[in-house]
């Protein structure tokens, strides 16, 4: 990984790091799961993290990295394209990872449960574009991009409205810096 793009100041002791957004360079797979596991234990109930990016972007990589970091005793972590949503049981509560792409209706989110779980779960949402004027305000916006000259690299923009991700989102910055 590389640190954040030039846009965004370097990090030093006596000034922080701006303000949303972040951006970073994942150079390989293998950065990205490093990210997500690093995201992952900043966590805490009612923290949602949506997830945006086309296909083959690396949303799932990221949201399965993430969860398996999270994860007591390891399984498999499938994606929810069918299923919609898929749940775990990790050591911070209920974490929901959900794949929004084939639904139709903002009322199928309701039915789903998601709004009970943006308050009392970690939420990963992948295409939360669905979720159009009811996504969480509070919630953490991922945005991967494809790197057109390099096939494993992903561009990574993290933003923010909510004052409870700069701390963490400092100790990442700090982190690839």
């Amino acid at each position: 990984m590389t640190k954040p793009s030039e846009t965004t100041p370097s990090a030093s002791i006596s000034a922080p790091i701006a303000p949303s957004p972040i951006h970073l360079r994942l150079d390989t797979p293998d950065a990205t799961t490093d990210l997500a596991q690093q995201l992952a234990h900043q966590l805490n109930p009612g923290d949602c993290l949506l997830l945006e990016g086309p296909i083959g972007a690396g949303k799932t990589h990221f949201a399965r990295s993430l969860i398996q970091s999270l994860m007591v005793q390891a399984e498999d972590v499938p994606s929810p394209t069918f299923t919609l949503v898929q749940t775990y049981d990790v050591a911070q509560g209920e974490l929901w990872h959900a794949d929004l792409y084939r639904l139709s209706a903002l009322e199928e989110i309701e039915e789903l449960g998601l709004f009970e779980a943006f308050d009392e779960a970690i939420c990963l949402i992948e295409w939360p574009d669905r979720l159009a004027e009811l996504t969480p305000a509070h919630a953490l916006h991922l945005q991967l991009a494809l790197d057109p000259a390099e096939e494993e690299c992903r561009h990574l923009t993290l933003s923010w409205r909510d004052a409870k991700w700069q701390d963490r989102m400092d100790v990442i910055a700090n982190d690839k810096s």
